[in-house]
């Protein structure tokens, strides 16, 4: 490795502000590139474009790259975000407040924190162990896999601010109130004992002094260890929503999927439970849906079963977690998603 290359890599701890800047801009230069690439691909290629491969073809080599580029973006801006939101610190902020306050403050840090549903078990003890009331450390538990910044960002890239805003808006509201629900139940009792029996411990938390140059390597490493993780199911949601894209005929989707079957909302979120994936492979099957005319309540219900509802996630909780305090969770969780979509199929 020459003199040069190390110069290269050193640049973005020597100068970070003018690291992220061009960073920024070509990061943007390329984004609105991808669609006239997109299509100029798929001329190239020996297919028809009207055709039901050409549109799955487009789809594809169109939304892999943008989901990747709006992942690896976000993730990054948020690494260097997460650097002020430690475990430690976490719990610190959450621990002796009264419960209302409480859920809303958890449900709106998980929004801001890097944990999914693999962190459940060591996060859960955490809170415990600091004092966090069971029901606002279940706002959070909800909060953090469901409505996460990795979502928000994908929804607004495909689908504009309103529909962001509106999977924002209702992610918190279901966080919120099923913890509340989960903490008026007083089901402390239905923790595991050796979970119950655990010493608290001090929630506080040692503030680091992290330099910008710091907060640039964290987000690399959000990047690295985040997208790493993620890309296979992103490559794989793409291309179920690629075949949805071009292959499914638009009146069938609406029949399954639309406002007039009733039946379609209780349905997504069964099936959706059993799926392992997360945001990142969810999306773009949900805006091959919509665009195939299944109904957007019935839609964000199957996202939102998948992302907060999975079934490696209730497995994970049930070493901290009796069974029937999993089972209140689930079906409370069940509950606010239901309304979500039989709600926003009647007004919309």
């Amino acid at each position: 490795m020459n003199a040069h290359t190390l110069s290269i890599k050193a640049w973005p701890r020597r100068q970070p502000a003018a690291f992220l800047m061009l960073a920024a801009m070509v990061w943007i230069a390329i984004y609105q590139a991808l669609n006239p690439v997109s299509e100029a691909l798929v001329a190239w290629l020996p297919v028809e474009r009207d055709s039901h491969l050409g549109g799955a073809l487009q789809f594809f080599l169109y939304d892999t790259p943008k989901v990747l580029m709006l992942l690896t973006g976000v993730v990054f801006v948020m690494g260097m975000v997460n650097s002020y939101f430690t475990p430690e610190r976490t719990r610190a902020l959450l621990a002796g407040r009264t419960e209302g306050v409480a859920n809303v403050m958890a449900a709106s840090l998980g929004i801001v924190t890097p944990f999914c549903s693999c962190s459940a078990v060591p996060l859960f003890i955490g809170f415990v162990q600091a004092g966090v009331p069971l029901g606002v450390t279940f706002s959070f538990l909800i909060a953090a896999p469901m409505v996460n910044e990795v979502a928000l960002t994908l929804l607004f890239g495909m689908f504009g601010w309103k529909v962001a805003l509106l999977y924002l808006g209702l992610g918190l509201s279901v966080a919120i109130a099923a913890g509340w629900v989960i903490g008026r139940l007083k089901m402390e009792a239905h923790l595991e004992d050796w979970v119950r029996d655990m010493p608290r411990m001090s929630a506080g938390f040692e503030a680091a002094d992290i330099t910008l140059a710091d907060r640039v390597q964290a987000g690399f490493a959000s990047v690295y260890e985040i997208v790493g993780k993620v890309w296979p199911y992103i490559l794989a949601g793409i291309a179920i929503g690629a075949g949805i894209h071009g292959y499914v005929p638009q009146d069938f989707m609406a029949s399954f999927m639309g406002k007039d079957a009733w039946w379609s909302v209780p349905l997504a979120v069964v099936i959706g439970v059993p799926m392992y994936t997360n945001a990142a492979g969810v999306i773009p099957i949900v805006q091959a849906l919509l665009a195939k005319g299944a109904a957007l309540g019935t839609v964000l219900a199957f996202m939102m079963s998948v992302i907060a509802l999975s079934l490696p996630e209730m497995i994970i909780l049930r070493k901290v977690l009796k069974v029937r305090l999993i089972a209140t969770f689930a079906g409370v969780v069940a509950a606010g998603i239901l309304l979500v979509g039989f709600v926003f199929n009647a007004v919309l």
